[in-house]
């Protein structure tokens, strides 16, 4: 891939613009599809980024719209041009197509917010603890293929450490994930450790939702918040699903999600008191 070009984060922002000209002519994506002959779901998908997209897509469209401005038409093929390279998450594509997505994005995200409630998110996972997990939830899948999906999140977590554009990570864990032997004590005991280490960068911060808080308005799930550095890219809600995951960005949608992840914020422990009840727990681990 050259350069800084993200595929996930073009074929988003060139569907964002697609929609805008649409709408600029006051057409529906149905009255779209027949003009070119297409189904309306393809117009649907090349409009929120989920679908690679062609430069002859992108031309035959700038027709329907009746685009005149040349540079616009040539700026939107260029994108489409850079939407069909391949990002090194590609190279997994097959362990799950979906992800692929998801890892696109995060790549380009500015700031990610995390609410887990089973097991630590992915992002601060020790090698042994994401074995751990990816073998325990997916029963069937051979060694060769955990390994891969550890790799994978191994490179999702260089993130952390780029000290020139490092992610800003808000996690909000259960308490019930910290204690939850994944790996067996040896290893959830590195895991905590870990994750008081991790908790002390300046761009990471990681709260535990203690039993204490009892029902509270994570109950329903896990779910991340990305935010994007370009104005013109809207906040993305994360749902992930067993089959297929959720990719929310209506604005009512994100202000629900983001409201919701305030609340879980000012009932978890603070940073200071969730070290010392991480430390607490990993104590009690080394000590089973």
């Amino acid at each position: 891939m050259a350069g800084n070009v993200n595929p996930t984060v073009r074929r988003r922002r060139l569907g964002q613009e697609l929609r805008r000209l649409r709408e600029d002519r006051g057409m529906t994506a149905e009255e779209v599809a027949d003009r070119l002959l297409v189904s309306q779901s393809k117009i649907s998908r090349l409009e929120n980024g989920r679908r690679s997209i062609s430069q002859r897509d992108v031309r035959d469209l700038c027709r329907v719209y009746e685009v005149e401005d040349k540079r616009l038409v040539e700026s939107l093929m260029q994108m489409a041009k850079e939407s069909r390279q391949q990002g090194w998450w590609h190279a997994f594509a097959e362990l799950s197509p979906t992800y692929s997505v998801y890892i696109g994005l995060e790549m380009d995200a500015s700031s990610l917010r995390v609410y887990e409630p089973q097991v630590v998110p992915g992002l601060l996972q020790t090698p042994a603890y994401a074995a751990a997990v990816i073998s325990g939830a997916l029963p069937e899948v051979a060694p060769e293929e955990v390994a891969s999906r550890v790799q994978v999140r191994l490179r999702r977590q260089q993130r952390l450490s780029d000290t020139r554009n490092p992610l800003r990570l808000w996690a909000v864990v259960d308490e019930a994930a910290l204690w939850r032997a994944v790996g067996g004590h040896d290893t959830m005991t590195e895991q905590l450790k870990h994750l008081v280490e991790v908790s002390r960068l300046p761009h990471v911060t990681l709260q535990v939702m203690p039993f204490s808080a009892g029902a509270h308005p994570g109950v329903n799930g896990q779910y991340s918040i990305m935010e994007f550095p370009e104005t013109t890219d809207s906040t993305v809600v994360y749902l992930e699903g067993i089959t297929s995951d959720l990719y929310l960005e209506k604005p009512h949608e994100v202000q629900n999600y983001s409201v919701m992840y305030e609340h879980l914020r000012a009932q978890a422990l603070s940073p200071e008191q969730t070290r010392d009840r991480i430390t607490v727990i990993a104590e009690e681990h080394l000590n089973s």
